[in-house]
């Protein structure tokens, strides 16, 4: 084994991203390692930049908005003064091939994204103590030219060049076999000897096929070996696809990635293979974790409202060119929301956890059964006559009915309202099936709830009509007659840093007999109805005109207000000047205030949302930015929106303590965030140990239960 002190030494280093998280997670994490440096958005960029004489090592990313990395590192490498200048790929195209074509290219090594910092760092120093080394033995060998006499000098670098493969092979993160032209083996390294199960000196001489058992996962049949190939063929090769499996000598198996290539003689003449192959293992399973996290809801383990649309995109599909007939169930529970603001949000998760098992054993073994979000679900019953759903619909309103909910000694008695459209020849599209199926599960609704309603043409007006009567006029009475009240939840700072008390200000509707209305039930009929901006109006003059009030009465203690802001109002040009007139009216001072938009609705209105943000920024307010996560979640537009705080929206926080994929979402927000200077809150905090993780991961607020109820603000 070489000892150098020269291969502990760090070096300059050129990233080349287009992407400025990449360059700036790389970049910090290089430089506090110790080493210089640089970075280059262009393949342009980047060919002037390799030019620097100190530049050692160069870590290029496959997609650049001028000329691909594979070009720009063959032109690195015909290049004599880059020539020399090893090439990291670091790209998120991982297939073999890719891998492949930046070996081919000039590459000496290919890291694949989503990356592992840890692993950049390794394979980086590999690469440096590397190239340091061949740069001493090219040295040497110049030296050696000139004094060819010294026989024993000769050894000696040969000597220094075995050395060096095997500190290479031995060091690099992938499992290595050489062999000879007839595929027995010569060479196993640490790697190769861990996942196959034997060593070197058991391996030796060896048929590969032996050693190296590979299957295709899918099939369980073996798979073709991509050594034989390269011997015969006289080229690289990949894997024929990304579902090897190499089956170790204890039975352990190892999903892989492999590719071969021949080995030459200074004639060109084949003289044996060589095989690279790395673990998959974990990154595969994280694959399948997070292609199921896409289409399956994290609460109930359903299929989520995507995945169930595909599922009734190609049921419609099927009804075309066939008499097949299908039916959609939608599924909304009632008293659901009664749950929630009785005992709280983790009680109302127990239900819909149970609710998703009661459900389940109604249906059919082919039918699809998804929560679409809240407390509605959907069921797909495939190849279903109509009149026979309606008897799976009554039976599954029974089983609901019968159900009782316990919760803290509570007790309570849920319904379901359930709407039945056909899916058949006449159907014409995914937003005409999903209309209808809710249209039909008002109608149940507005029937005394508890109800199933089939779909017919003619219920277009009745729906009309019960929206008109039910939602327009009550929530207009409200208005008219003052029937709004606000309340307030604390959000609390939970880092060492001295931050502002924050205090969230809620609106709620009293309905006809003095009772509470959820917003989760007027909000969106407002939003629906266009009486949005007149509650946002009636919140921001009740607040403001009692707000010296509530200070001298110390309802409130001084701090940060933040107020919720709809989509709407935003694109209110009106509503805008009435809101900067109502801070010299009643003498509010700016800095106080913070105001909420939702992610979803400052990117789906983002030019006004960007104008609004800044016209109130500028006399002094501040922006939080809500829900953040359960949208589109851009980082992209968030670079471009000058808000102040960033919300984490609480269906991540609320999972935080056993779900990985929540708290690196978490942490990756929170990290992002602070990146950017903004303040990160994470709602539905519910209890003490999710309050502990938050502080772990640095989250600078916290509001929910856990903190906080939501408290009326008495203005007598």
């Amino acid at each position: 084994m070489i000892s150098d002190p020269i291969i502990s030494h760090q070096g300059d280093i050129l990233i080349v991203d287009d992407l400025p998280d990449n360059l700036r997670l790389l970049r910090d994490t290089l430089s506090e390692e110790g080493y210089k440096v640089r970075s280059a958005t262009t393949g342009a960029m980047a060919l002037r930049a390799a030019q620097s004489p100190s530049t050692e090592l160069i870590l290029l990313d496959i997609k650049l908005p001028d000329i691909d990395g594979y070009e720009v590192c063959r032109q690195l490498k015909s290049d004599e003064r880059t020539a020399n200048i090893p090439v990291i790929f670091l790209s998120a195209l991982n297939e073999t091939l890719n891998k492949v074509q930046g070996l081919a290219a000039g590459g000496v090594d290919y890291i694949s994204k989503p990356f592992q910092v840890e692993e950049v760092l390794a394979r980086v120093e590999t690469h440096l103590t590397i190239q340091r080394l061949q740069k001493r033995l090219q040295e040497q060998n110049l030296r050696l030219l000139k004094e060819i006499e010294e026989h024993q000098r000769l050894k000696d670098i040969l000597f220094a060049e075995k050395e060096l493969a095997q500190v290479t092979l031995q060091s690099i993160g992938d499992g290595v076999i050489t062999t000879d032209a007839q595929g027995n083996i010569r060479y196993i390294n640490s790697v190769a000897e861990k996942l196959t199960g034997w060593k070197a000196e058991q391996a030796q001489g060896l048929s590969l096929s032996e050693v190296l058992v590979i299957i295709n996962e899918v099939t369980r049949k073996p798979a073709d070996n991509p050594v034989s190939q390269a011997l015969l063929e006289g080229k690289i090769v990949g894997s024929a696809n990304n579902h090897t499996i190499l089956i170790a000598r204890d039975g352990t198996e190892y999903a892989i990635e492999d590719s071969a290539a021949p080995i030459r003689d200074r004639q060109g003449e084949v003289i044996g293979a060589v095989i690279v192959f790395h673990d998959m293992t974990q990154w595969r399973h994280l694959t399948r974790q997070l292609s199921w996290e896409a289409s399956h809801d994290a609460l109930t383990g359903l299929i989520n409202r995507r995945g169930f649309e595909q599922y009734l995109i190609d049921a419609i599909a099927s009804t075309k060119n066939s008499n097949q007939q299908h039916v959609l169930c939608y599924l909304d529970l009632d008293q659901f929301k009664v749950v929630n603001d009785t005992v709280g949000h983790i009680a109302g998760d127990e239900l819909l956890r149970q609710i998703t098992e009661l459900l389940q054993q109604g249906v059919r073994a082919n039918d699809i059964l998804a929560r679409l979000g809240g407390d509605e679900f959907g069921l797909l019953l495939n190849q279903c006559p109509l009149a026979q759903s309606f008897d799976i619909a009554e039976n599954l309103k029974d089983l609901v009915r019968q159900f009782r909910f316990m919760w803290s000694g509570k007790t309570f008695i849920l319904g379901v309202s359930i709407g039945v459209v056909a899916i058949d020849q006449t159907s014409r599209d995914l937003m005409e099936v999903l209309g209808a199926a809710d249209a039909a599960c008002y109608a149940a609704k507005a029937n005394g709830r508890n109800c199933v309603h089939i779909y017919r043409q003619d219920d277009r007006e009745l729906i009309k009509q019960r929206g008109e009567r039910q939602l327009i006029a009550k929530i207009s009475r409200a208005l008219e007659t003052n029937r709004f009240c606000l309340y307030y939840q604390k959000i609390i700072s939970i880092t060492s840093k001295p931050l502002v008390e924050h205090y969230e200000i809620l609106v709620r509707m009293l309905g006809d007999n003095d009772e509470l209305v959820s917003p989760n039930e007027f909000i969106p009929a407002a939003e629906r109805y266009g009486l949005i901006t007149e509650i946002d109006c009636w919140v921001i003059e009740t607040f403001f005109s009692n707000y010296q009030n509530l200070s001298r009465q110390e309802i409130l203690t001084k701090g940060l207000y933040t107020i919720n802001l709809s989509g709407a109002s935003i694109c209110n040009h009106q509503f805008m000047r009435f809101l900067i007139e109502q801070f010299p009216r009643f003498q509010i001072p700016p800095q106080t205030i913070c105001f909420e938009i939702t992610e979803t609705e400052a990117i789906a209105n983002f030019d006004q949302a960007r104008y609004f943000i800044g016209a109130l920024k500028e006399i002094g307010c501040s922006f939080a930015l809500d829900d953040f996560g359960s949208g589109l979640s851009s980082f992209a537009y968030l670079m471009n929106l000058p808000v102040d705080y960033l919300k984490i929206d609480g269906i991540f926080v609320k999972n935080i303590n056993h779900n990985l994929i929540s708290q690196a979402i978490v942490e990756s927000f929170n990290h992002i965030a602070h990146a950017m200077n903004l303040e990160t809150v994470a709602e539905f905090v519910e209890d003490e140990m999710i309050l502990e993780k938050l502080r772990e991961i640095g989250v600078d607020y916290a509001q929910g239960y856990g903190i906080s109820h939501p408290v009326p603000i008495n203005f007598n």
